[in-house]
């Protein structure tokens, strides 16, 4: 049975602390929901793969996991060696500047 409140009657704040409120308890919702689906799932995984006398892992293969490994920095700032970049993705203000002075980028690499 659900409480019938009287909205009209709650303050500004009454209303965003019942508003968080909803928003948290729909989450933790949603979030059970998605553990017990998960569970199901697996135990029916289980059940069909060993009908065929397979393992869950021999039927769905396994899961790889990739991890991209950050990438060491080549070129340095001749005026601040704390900053670095990889020479990859935007240019950094520093390696601009410094380019565009003249600086060859083969004399900032570390």
């Amino acid at each position: 049975m659900v409480a019938k409140i009287n909205l009209g009657k709650l303050s500004e704040k009454e209303l965003k602390a019942l508003k968080r409120g909803i928003e948290n308890e729909l989450k933790t919702s949603r979030t059970r929901a998605i553990a017990t689906a998960t569970q199901e799932l697996q135990v029916a995984a289980q059940k069909i793969a060993k009908k065929h006398g397979l393992t869950v892992n021999e039927v769905l293969g396994k899961k790889r996991k990739y991890r991209k490994s950050p990438v060491p920095p080549k070129y340095r700032n001749p005026n601040d060696p704390g900053q670095t970049w990889s020479g990859r993705g935007r240019k950094p203000g520093w390696f601009r500047e410094a380019t565009d002075k003249g600086k060859s980028a083969e004399s900032l690499e570390i």
